[in-house]
């Protein structure tokens, strides 16, 4: 037997009682109490209404909002007590609107369900495959946001709090978020594009400047469009399109090959940290280079945004799995080949043209 042969059974065996040891310790420290199952349950509940609040200013025609009755500040020092007064009161008159106008509440609470139907699947996703290797991690956290800034929500995530026992573990954690999410969008996108109605108002939702917003669909949207030979022209987009659109979004960033995005936990999983770290540079390139054309000929600079996240993600050093010998093999390679088919019906390399 050569001296290799003989050295792979003993790594082999110690790395099986350090998953052992980590095992054993991390089950009985993981279980959620009463206290953390109420925190998490009350965030949930407050970006549901945050989120709703969202929906419905996506589906009301701002005309139809009365500006705030606010005297014009007089100089620079007003404007501190100016902005909060006009941002609350313009909360509350959008409130009043839709309790008057039950279909828009109904288009809210709509949007809201379907976002975070899909933002819940995608944690549920990493936190059932950590309690499967016996990983401690926390309860999804659901990131309200102010009423009337973005989508009602800054997303949501889990707290990893032990090592990953193996490559099959961070390689498994790392993509379950994404399918899971990724198969809630599905139905939702189907709806979304079935349900769409014509209209007689511009698509692109309008701002205060009187420019306009185009959200670019992602391949999913293109592909479904072309299955059900659907006619979009002249069609208004609708919570569920916006919900989907929004999921599209987040899963594509989730799955960008860098740091410890999910993207980049599966490249490390499958490739090495040598490659982890190539590609992660490669796919920072590419992101600052299209920030550039997406703001001159898109009029957006949501993609510098992109690449100093992404920057900073490459700062931050991957961790290691505690077992770094144990193979992925075919089936999870196979459902790696598939997580690179959803990264690319759900990237959009442009997805707001401001014109």
């Amino acid at each position: 037997m050569s001296g290799a042969a003989r050295v792979a059974p003993l790594l082999v065996s110690a790395s099986n009682q350090l998953v052992t040891r980590h095992s054993s310790f991390v089950t009985a420290f993981s279980r959620p109490t009463a206290r953390e199952w109420t925190r998490h349950v009350g965030l949930f509940v407050l970006t549901f209404m945050t989120a709703t609040f969202s929906g419905v200013l996506l589906a009301v025609n701002a005309t139809d909002i009365p500006e705030p009755a606010l005297a014009d500040p007089a100089g620079w020092v007003d404007y501190f007590y100016y902005l909060p007064a006009y941002y609350v009161l313009s909360v509350g008159l959008l409130a009043k609107y839709a309790l008057a106008h039950p279909e828009l509440l109904v288009q809210g609470v709509t949007f809201a369900g379907a976002l975070l139907s899909i933002l819940l699947a995608h944690e549920a996703g990493h936190y059932i495959a950590c309690r499967r290797y016996h990983v401690a991690a926390t309860l999804p956290f659901f990131l309200p946001a102010p009423p009337l800034f973005l989508a009602g929500t800054f997303g949501a995530f889990i707290k990893i709090k032990s090592p990953i026992p193996t490559r099959r573990a961070l390689f498994d954690i790392g993509v379950a978020g994404p399918l899971a999410g990724f198969a809630v969008i599905i139905p939702i996108a189907v709806a979304a594009v079935l349900t769409m109605q014509p209209t007689t108002l511009p698509l692109p939702a309008a701002t205060d400047a009187g420019s306009l917003i185009y959200f670019n669909e992602q391949p999913l949207f293109r592909f479904l469009v072309w299955l059900f030979n659907v006619r979009v022209e002249n069609s208004a987009p609708n919570p569920l399109f916006f919900a989907a659109w929004i999921g599209l979004l987040v899963t594509s960033l989730n799955l960008l090959p860098v740091g410890q995005l999910d993207g980049g936990h599966a490249v490390f999983a499958v490739c090495g940290p040598r490659a982890h770290a190539l590609v992660g540079r490669a796919t920072f390139v590419l992101m600052a280079a299209s920030a550039v054309f997406g703001w001159t000929h898109h009029g957006t600079p949501s993609g510098f945004l992109y690449a100093l996240l992404l920057l900073i993600l490459l700062r931050v050093r991957h961790p290691q799995a505690v077992d770094e010998f144990l193979p992925l093999g075919r089936a999870r390679l196979a459902i790696a080949a598939l997580t690179l088919a959803v990264f690319l019906l759900s990237f959009e390399l442009f997805p707001l043209t401001i014109a």
